[in-house]
């Protein structure tokens, strides 16, 4: 029987019957007759659907909901002869059942691509004797080694080796972080270069992995689904139609009166305001390289006072650029001194150094063959450039080297307070300068949070880089709060807190470590080109083209949306309740009665093409 409903249900169905009910419309209006009225098949495709629901939620349920007024109006109508007025009524409520299944439909993959990233298995030494074992069978205090390329299998600390982990799945961070004995590091995370020994400290179901896809489930179930406007007023709409209707044949002794009645209390514009409306402005936002998942997130951007951002990938670019090149040798320039960094680091597969390299030949400096390369995993890089020995990296490194780089404290300070990352170059064995890198701030960042501050909504930033990297890009970019070096849980924490302090948050973010702030978010939007793939299935919206501008014309759409949603109501009540008035007096009889209800409807569909075809871009555009 369900699948029988739900076969009559779709789209395909309810064409067909909207086929043969304009087919009996004209036959109405040519005034011919057939021996069968071509309305009964809307009435049976359209109805039936209609009829099961009304008897599932008064039986099963318990409820009195809007298929069951509908259900009366059509028998009513059927009963008296008026089978056009019974399928008008059924195709109308069908026709916006499928709008609003297809404005709420909403993407629930992420958690399994999620589940995808976690290891699987893990290289646990026991007695010195390297053995793979599955990651469930990891206890706390096991040894385990983790080779370049491989998946960290459990929280833990290194006790042995030295290496570069990329935790960008946690913490957000763009590069990969060097880690040395006595550091700690998270399941799920990729090691980039050397080999290291770790005592796991948290294994399995207590890993920070699967706190993460557990923290991601949590927060879906703690969104629930809008309710329909009709289906919130049926309790009290039902009564109220089938009162006047026997109040109005018991006075006249007209049946077609209390029939019509019935008819055009059927609240059929009144179910199309909200999801043409909402399908109208998902269209438009498609146009523009925007993906709306659900009509409710839509309508909860309007609502929106707080937008928090994730940094990396999302403010900026979550790509590392030279940003400055400062030498401190007399013989020489910054250029110099940069042009033997970047052919030193030529050969070198960290990030950093990739960036410097790229950065000396968009200069057009010389890169010289480097010789003798060789890398300390989280330290840096030594290689004979021209016959000159040169070493990039910390400042540990460069002192196990026997190089002192005191003369540059200041300037590593200032580097590191504007949140820079930061490359020591010494030539020879004598310090040579410094190489400073940071994110670049995404093009459009600071005037979106200006907009979105003349809205009304202000700004914060949560991300697990450093304090220091945060509070720069905040001042760049106006944002007004700042929360640096969370992780997933504790971005999920500050979301909560917000929504607990009365404000209606939407979370921006790319990355995996991400998605349990977005589902926690009342609304949740991804960098879709940049962003990881969970990210944007944790999301109720992504952005194609990562334009962060696009999350002030959201607001503004949003805005225009819910304004047209309640204007649309408070239309289509108006029309009911003059069609309603003709219909008493006997100006209305079920079939003009029904022609006359669907102006509500028509005048709904016209309004939403109007959103449709606006353009909300730009703040004068949209007031315009």
């Amino acid at each position: 029987m369900e699948k029988a409903i739900e076969f009559l249900s779709g789209v395909r169905m309810t064409v067909i019957g909207g086929l043969f009910l304009a087919a009996s419309l004209a036959f109405i209006v040519a005034d011919k007759a057939l021996p069968v009225d071509p309305a009964w098949v809307a009435v049976a495709v359209c109805g039936l659907p209609l009829v099961y629901a009304a008897i599932f939620n008064l039986i099963e349920q318990r409820r009195i909901t809007v298929p069951l007024l509908v259900t009366i109006a059509m028998a009513s109508a059927v009963y008296i002869g008026e089978v056009f007025a019974a399928g008008e009524i059924a195709f109308l409520m069908a026709v916006g059942q499928i709008l609003e299944e297809k404005s709420v439909e909403r993407a629930r993959r992420g958690i399994k691509n999620l589940i995808s990233l976690a290891p699987t298995r893990g290289r646990l030494i026991t007695g010195g004797v390297e053995k793979s074992v599955p990651v469930m069978e990891i206890k706390e205090s096991d040894i385990l080694r983790v080779l370049p390329g491989e998946t960290v299998p459990a929280d833990g600390v290194v006790v042995s080796g030295a290496s570069s982990i990329d935790q960008s799945v946690i913490t957000g961070e763009s590069l990969p972080v060097d880690k040395a004995v006595g550091d700690e590091v998270f399941c799920g995370t990729i090691n980039r270069f050397g080999a290291i020994d770790i005592k796991a400290t948290r294994a399995g179901r207590d890993s920070s992995f699967e706190k993460l896809i557990r923290l991601v489930r949590q927060a879906e179930r703690d969104k629930s689904p809008t309710q329909r406007i009709a289906a919130k007023w049926a309790s009290w709409l039902i009564p109220a139609a089938l009162l006047l209707a026997l109040i109005v044949y018991f006075a006249t002794g007209d049946m077609s009166r209390a029939v019509t009645i019935l008819v055009v209390f059927c609240p059929c514009s009144l179910v199309l305001a909200t999801p043409t409306s909402i399908m109208a402005a998902i269209g438009q936002a498609a146009k523009y390289g925007v993906i709306v998942k659900s009509g409710a997130a839509l309508e909860t951007m309007g609502k929106v006072d707080c937008v928090a951002f994730d940094k990396t990938g999302t403010l900026t670019l979550g790509k590392p650029v030279v940003s400055d090149a400062v030498s401190a040798s007399a013989s020489l320039s910054d250029s110099d001194m940069l042009a033997l960094a970047a052919s030193a680091e030529s050969l070198s597969e960290h990030p950093l150094g990739k960036a410097v390299a790229a950065c000396a030949a968009e200069r057009g400096l010389k890169i010289s063959p480097a010789a003798d390369f060789k890398m300390v995993p989280g330290r840096g890089i030594s290689a004979l450039v021209d016959g000159r020995r040169v070493l990039c990296g910390n400042e540990r490194f460069l002192s196990e080297n026997s190089v002192e780089a005191g003369s540059a404290k200041e300037t590593l300070q200032n580097f590191r307070k504007d949140g820079k990352a930061v490359i020591l170059v010494a030539v020879d064995g004598e310090f040579a300068g410094v190489v400073a890198l940071s994110d670049v701030i995404r093009d459009g960042a600071a005037e979106a949070v200006m907009q979105l501050s003349q809205m009304g909504a202000k700004s914060v930033l949560l991300t697990g880089d450093n304090a220091g990297a945060a509070e720069f890009l905040a001042e760049k970019t106006g944002v007004g709060k700042v929360f640096a070096g969370l992780l997933p849980a504790e971005k999920m924490s500050e979301i909560k807190r917000l929504r607990d302090g009365g404000l209606t948050v939407c979370m921006v973010g790319d990355g995996v470590n991400d998605a349990p702030a977005l589902k926690s978010a009342n609304v949740g939007v991804a960098m879709a080109s940049m962003g990881s793939d969970i990210a944007v299935e944790a999301s109720d919206i992504a952005l194609m083209g990562d334009d962060i501008s696009k999350i002030p014309y959201l607001k503004r759409l949003s805005n225009a949306t819910v304004w047209l949603i309640k204007f649309n109501i408070i239309l289509s009540i108006f029309i009911n309740a003059v069609a309603i008035t003709l219909s008493i007096l006997g100006v209305l009889n079920p079939v003009t009665g029904a022609l006359v209800h669907n102006v509500g409807s028509l005048i709904v569909v016209i309004n939403a093409g109007l959103l449709y075809d606006r353009n909300y871009l730009t703040a004068k555009k949209s007031a315009a």
